[in-house]
C-alpha cells in the first residue's frame, strides 16, 4: 500500500514537472545579502556620535568677564580668543538654540560639532534667546565637555 501511494505521488510529480529542464548547478549561487551603502553607514555612525551625552551636573572652571564666557583648551594659542573678538574669522555655521528645549539643544550642539568637523568649518556661532538663561548657561558647559 505504501509503494502504490509513493508511485502515485511520483507520477503526479512527473506530470507536473513535464517540459522542464534540469537545472545547471554551476550557474546557481546563493544571493549575497545586499551591503549597506556607504551613506547609510555614515549616517548610522553620525547618529551614534550625536548621541554624545552631556552632563548637566558638570561645572567646568570658566572665566566670565562682562557676561561673556571665555574658555580655551590647553593646546590652543591664547591669541585665538583675541582674533575671535576682533572678528578675524568668518562664521560659516549658525545654530539658534532659542527654538529648542534643553534636551533637543543638547543633541543639536553635538550634531553641530560633528557637522563642522566633517565639513571643515572652523568657526560656528551658537545663539541663545532671551528667557530664563538656562541655555545660555548650559551651552558653554556642553561645549567644554565635548571631546572635539
Amino acid at each position: 500500500m505504501n509503494d502504490t501511494l509513493l508511485d502515485d505521488e511520483f507520477a503526479l510529480f512527473r506530470e507536473a514537472a513535464k517540459g522542464t529542464k534540469k537545472a545547471d548547478t554551476k550557474y546557481l549561487c546563493a544571493k549575497a545579502e545586499p551591503r549597506k551603502k556607504l551613506q547609510e553607514l555614515r549616517e548610522l555612525k553620525e547618529k551614534a556620535d550625536t548621541e554624545f551625552y552631556f552632563s548637566d551636573e558638570y561645572e567646568p572652571l570658566l572665566k566670565e568677564e562682562n557676561e561673556k564666557v571665555k574658555y580655551l583648551r590647553e593646546d590652543v594659542d591664547p591669541y585665538i580668543l583675541k582674533q575671535l573678538r576682533r572678528g578675524d574669522f568668518q562664521t560659516r555655521a549658525v545654530f539658534r538654540s532659542a527654538w529648542f528645549n534643553s534636551r533637543k539643544s543638547e543633541e543639536r550642539v553635538a550634531a553641530l560639532i560633528l557637522a563642522c568637523e566633517r565639513e571643515k568649518v572652523y568657526c560656528a556661532s551658537v545663539m541663545t534667546g532671551f528667557g530664563t538663561r538656562t541655555l545660555k548657561d548650559q551651552i558653554p558647559r556642553w561645549l567644554v565637555q565635548h571631546q572635539k
